[in-house]
This record gives C-alpha cells, structure tokens and sequence, in this order.
C-alpha cells in the first residue's frame, strides 16, 4: 500500500490573488511511513516546532516585527517568542483604532499563520526548510507528483471542469499510472523498497 499526501499551493479561484494553482503529492510505501514521520520528527523538535504543520510560504517570509526587536537573535526561543507575541499585541490593537478592518484582518491573519515560527530567526527557519528539504530528498522510495495550472492561460468556457477538479484529476491519475507500473514492473516496486 501507498499512502499519496496533497497539497495546494495558490488560490484555484479565477482570478484570485495568484497567477498559477499548483496541486502536489508525495508517495510514500506505508512501510516507509513511521520512519519518515520520525526524521521528520527529528528535524521539528530540533527547532521547537513539534506541533507545528510546515508550510514554506508563511514559514520563509520575513516578519518585520522580529528587525525591531532589539538583539532578537541573541534572545532565546522563550523570550523571541514572548517579544514578538507582546510587539504583535500592541500592532494589533493599533490597526483596531486606525478605521482599516482590511489591514486589521490580513494582519491577524499572518500573525496567526505565522505564530508556531515567530521564535526563529529568518536564517534559522531557512536553514529548517533546507534540512526538511534535504531529509525528504534522501527519500529514495518516495515519488513526487504535480500539476501546475497556469490561471491567464485557463479558460474555464472550454473546460469542463474547475481548476481544482483539474487538478485533482491529473494528481490523482498519475499516481493511479504509478501504482499500475509498479504492479506490471515488479523491477520498479523492488526499487522503492
């Protein structure tokens, strides 16, 4: 058995706030399972993330709040972590008095998507992206999958399915063809044990 994990990247609305949807896959043997989710696991807690989901895009952005911290890097998890929740609580509280609800709940918004990471450094959560990046590479049995819909180019009057369908269909194929080649090519099954 084959365990397929997916995810989005972008917005499949047209027109969105992205110009492309991309829809991805990892597959791993579920023999292979526990051992990834254990380096994996590694990695997290090394950095203080164990409850943490990992996403790239709100983990490698710079959070301008950390620049005005005075000596953050110097600072440990506990207290990087309380400067940044106390300086956020007071930007918070002036955008509520500033008459802008939009600035108000897209700042809510990335502080929550970026909370599990605000005691690291940018330089320390690229450097736990690149290890997760490593440590996944290393996967010799794993097997990507994807599509990428590029939205200028996608006419939804021709197509007879939303991009997300789309999508989902093509991720969903390929892996259905991976699975069939790996039945029919015994050789191939052998190589991803």
């Amino acid at each position: 058995m084959y365990l397929l994990y997916i995810d989005e990247s972008g917005t499949s609305s047209i027109p969105g706030n992205t110009s492309h949807f991309i829809l991805s896959g990892i597959s791993v043997p579920i023999w292979h399972w526990k051992d990834c989710d254990r380096e994996l696991s590694i990695i997290k807690n090394k950095y203080s993330l164990s409850d943490a989901e990992i996403h790239t895009a709100w983990i490698i952005r710079k959070y301008f709040e950390q620049s005005k911290i005075q000596n953050f890097s110097s600072l440990n998890y506990f207290q990087r972590r309380s400067e940044v929740e106390r300086f956020r609580r007071a930007e918070l509280i002036r955008l509520q008095r500033s008459n802008n609800p939009k600035h108000y709940k897209q700042t809510k918004k990335n502080y929550r998507k970026t909370e599990a990471y605000i005691h690291l450094t940018y330089q320390e959560r690229k450097q736990f992206l690149e290890r997760i990046a490593t440590c996944v590479s290393n996967w010799g049995f794993a097997r990507l999958f994807a599509e990428c819909i590029d939205k200028i180019h996608f006419d939804p009057s021709r197509s007879q399915q939303n991009i997300d369908e789309q999508a989902f269909e093509q991720i969903v194929s390929r892996f259905e063809q991976y699975l069939e080649n790996i039945w029919l090519n015994p050789k191939i099954g052998a190589s991803v044990y």
